[in-house]
């Protein structure tokens, strides 16, 4: 591992090489610290204590985080199918113990990341697996450490193993993209959300916007199409992006009924996209 590469404290992205800005952080969906541009890496973060935190979140699907946490405090998730597992978004912290406790569990086959906020240390997550990473590429100006490890595609769908299907929803950012495993919760259907669909605090609801820390809601017509892209998959769960933001059952209908609230309130105005 390289464990002497800048990360953003901020965002908790992995830079290949020492800088003075983040543009991931800088850019309007973002922010940059309040004390400022500030970084630290792996080794430091192995110094000030940091752990693996590995649980449960669900049928077939284990959380994958850090005590304590890093960034934003996300965490990503481990889908284990008879055919493959797949990490599905990022953290930052990896180290040895974290690595032998997910192969304890099969290990690693492929990993996709929702948007460039969870990108954090995708690459030597990549590599301590030999794992591929789908990202969209629509948001190809975003990966900061570019990698063979590293696949874009195209279009709107993408299937990456059996009943395990990318869709790019362009919520969030334009390459934003969820993962529908269709065989998930016992055969009705899981949907993993990240925050492009981020589950909000009561849990009954998910959530659009363009930008979350900055308060910019996101355009009508992008959360139409993201409905339109969703309707042919069956899903009764939705995993969001931070530990127990689950909702746990009859999934496609709260996300119909959140976009109906929020395209209630938005004013809607087809001229701009």
């Amino acid at each position: 591992m390289d464990l002497d590469l800048p990360i953003c404290v901020t965002c908790g992205v992995q830079y290949p090489r020492p800088r003075t800005d983040c543009p991931i952080c800088e850019d309007e969906r973002q922010y940059v610290g309040w004390n400022g541009q500030q970084w630290t890496n792996l080794a430091e973060l192995n110094k000030a204590g940091h752990q693996a935190r590995i649980e449960e979140e669900g049928p077939g699907v284990i959380g994958v985080g850090t005590r304590p946490g890093t960034a934003i405090g996300q965490r990503a998730l481990l889908v284990r199918t008879p055919t493959a597992n797949v990490l599905w978004d990022m953290i930052t912290y990896i180290d040895d113990d974290l690595v032998r406790r997910l192969n304890d569990l099969g290990g690693v086959d492929a990993i996709a990341i929702s948007h460039p906020h969870f990108y954090g240390s995708m690459i030597e997550f990549a590599h301590a697996f030999d794992a591929p990473v789908y990202i969209h590429a629509k948001d190809r100006e975003w990966v900061v450490r570019p990698d063979p490890a590293v696949t874009f595609w195209d279009g709107e769908i993408r299937e990456i193993g059996d009943g395990l299907t990318l869709i790019n929803c362009g919520v969030h950012f334009d390459g934003g993209q969820v993962l529908h495993w269709r065989d998930g919760q016992r055969g009705q259907g899981t949907l993993l959300s990240g925050d492009i669909l981020t589950v909000v605090q009561d849990r009954r609801y998910v959530g659009f916007m363009y930008s979350y820390p900055n308060l910019i809601p996101e355009r009508p017509r992008r959360i139409r199409r993201a409905l339109r892209l969703l309707e042919p998959y069956a899903f009764d769960r939705v995993y969001g992006a931070w530990w127990q933001r689950i909702v746990h059952t009859d999934g496609f209908a709260a996300v119909r009924r959140s976009a109906d609230r929020y395209l209630s309130f938005a004013l809607d105005d087809e001229d701009g996209d």
